[in-house]
């Protein structure tokens, strides 16, 4: 088991703290609300995130390769540069969120 600590990336204050196999595991487990949390760069490839409240995060550079996002709520999430190829998107709220050189080839974007 590791430790891993998500932060909210405006403030610093800590989100979610605790164990777990992997960090694609923990965050499985605290998509409940990660609204402003720092995942740059984050392996999340294949994560099971539906619904979750990524409102506001910073995904830049994240591995979100066929990760499962319906109806994930990505309103204003900086996913610059965020590697989505296969990643499920159907009614996902993407307003306002940053997409500039997001790899969004065969994402389903429903």
């Amino acid at each position: 088991m590791e430790r891993f600590t998500i932060k909210n990336w405006q403030t610093g204050e800590i989100i979610h703290e605790g164990e777990s196999e992997s960090f694609k595991e923990f965050v499985k487990i605290k998509k409940g609300n990660l609204s402003n949390a720092y995942l740059r760069g984050a392996y999340l490839e294949g994560a099971n995130l539906k619904g979750a409240d990524l409102k506001g995060a910073d995904l830049r550079g994240a591995d979100l390769k066929d990760a499962y996002l319906r109806g994930a709520y990505l309103s204003g999430a900086y996913l610059r540069g965020a590697y989505l190829s296969g990643a499920y998107l159907e009614v996902a709220d993407l307003r306002g969120a940053y997409l500039s050189g997001a790899y969004l080839e065969v994402a389903d974007l429903r």
